[in-house]
């Protein structure tokens, strides 16, 4: 049996169910390194690793379920393939990130799990983006157009980031304090309810922080009218909070120990919980905060080498194994790709394929009003 057939038959089992997917993932990586498959995912990842390529990329995203995720599906796949190195390092939130990139030589940094369409708006604003080679990245044409287009035109037409997964920031409670009924009557406004005082947590970044204050004063967070309104919910809430936290483990912990009832939370790190045995609830108010990420590429990385490893993140059994282990939906499209049993079960995942259902960030509002407002916060953080 020639290679392709071996590969194709492989494939063929795991898709049928006959095999789980850590022994496809296993076998694919035996198999494509030794054999040099050509054709099918695996082709360029051999050829490259045979030709000259660098030792190691460096990969940076947000730690804890997320970048295990990462690292047991993609990476540790990807190094069998072609013997690169995936060196992942972990921020707790993007202005943080973003400090040790402006700070870093050329190179130093390459590939990023970045917030989505305003974070790709400051890299590239900052001359921080590349230029992908979609030829590089055949499974692109895999992903939701709606999650692709808004990249393209903040850089003229071209890609330095491929989308990669999407979720939801909505109200995270335990029930056994917080009935569903009192979560979805109160909306964003459990947060800024006396009876949880001590008992509320809330997520330590500017963005998020104003975006529920607006919903808390009854304004669109992407057309804020009356800022001091935003400003005194902030107040309220911070006045309230046991305490601000400041990563996915964290706000993970505060809610599993019982410190917190009631917080936003992001949609994949509640199933997390969820999924361990502990009751916690969790409700997408109405304007409630969806968002992508991708994966970007900084300016000055090795560029064919960072492709291959974007290409194979993006094979459908890679993308899928990842998502199931972060609990967040692909950035696949379901109308073009069959994603099992699991991803339809995520919170936040929209089996149209169109996310209509999402309010996101409009990245000109927010890029406008970041010096102003990030200051800002910061000092009422402080107790201004």
């Amino acid at each position: 049996m020639d290679d392709t057939k071996r590969y194709e038959r492989l494939l063929s089992r795991y898709k049928n169910g006959d095999i789980n997917r850590r022994t496809f993932l296993t076998v694919l990586g035996a198999a494509g390194a030794a054999a040099g498959i050509i054709g099918g995912p695996m082709g360029m990842l051999v050829k490259s690793a045979k030709a000259a390529t660098p030792e190691q990329v460096r990969f940076d995203g947000w730690g804890g379920v997320v970048s295990e995720a990462f690292e047991k599906y993609a990476f540790e796949p990807y190094t069998k393939k072609t013997g690169i190195k995936v060196v992942s390092g972990t921020f707790g939130g993007a202005d943080e990130y973003l400090a040790r990139v402006k700070s870093s030589q050329p190179g130093e940094f390459n590939l990023a799990h970045l917030s989505g369409v305003f974070d790709y708006a400051r890299y590239h604003g900052l001359g921080l983006s590349s230029e992908l080679n979609e030829a590089n990245i055949p499974n692109l044409k895999t992903v939701i157009t709606s999650l692709i287009e808004p990249l393209r035109k903040i850089s003229d037409g071209k890609l330095s980031a491929v989308p990669y997964d999407y979720g939801t920031t909505g109200i995270a409670y335990n029930r056994k304090h917080i009935s569903d009924d009192e979560a979805r009557a109160k909306g964003a406004k459990l947060m800024i309810d006396d009876a949880y005082k001590g008992k509320i947590g809330g997520w330590a970044e500017w963005k998020t922080r104003i975006w529920y204050g607006a919903l808390q004063s009854d304004q669109d967070p992407n057309n804020i009218g009356d800022m001091e309104a935003v400003w005194d919910m902030i107040r309220k809430n911070r006045d309230l909070v046991l305490k601000y936290w400041t990563s996915g483990a964290e706000l993970m912990s505060l809610l599993a120990e019982e410190e917190i009832y009631v917080t936003e939370g992001w949609s994949g790190r509640i199933r997390a919980l969820q999924d361990q045995g502990h009751d916690i609830g969790y409700y997408d108010p109405k304007g409630g905060l969806g968002w992508q990420e991708c994966i970007f590429v900084l300016k000055g990385s090795p560029m064919a080498a960072c492709e291959e490893l974007l290409n194979f993140m993006l094979e459908p059994e890679v993308a899928i194994a990842v998502a199931e282990g972060q609990f967040y939906p692909p950035a696949l499209d379901p109308k073009k790709v069959e994603l099992g049993k699991i991803i339809p079960t995520l919170p936040a995942f929209d089996p149209s394929g169109t996310l209509d259902g999402l309010s996101f960030f409009d990245p000109a509002y927010w890029n406008k009003n970041e010096a102003e407002w990030s200051k800002k916060f910061s000092r009422v953080q402080r107790g201004y």
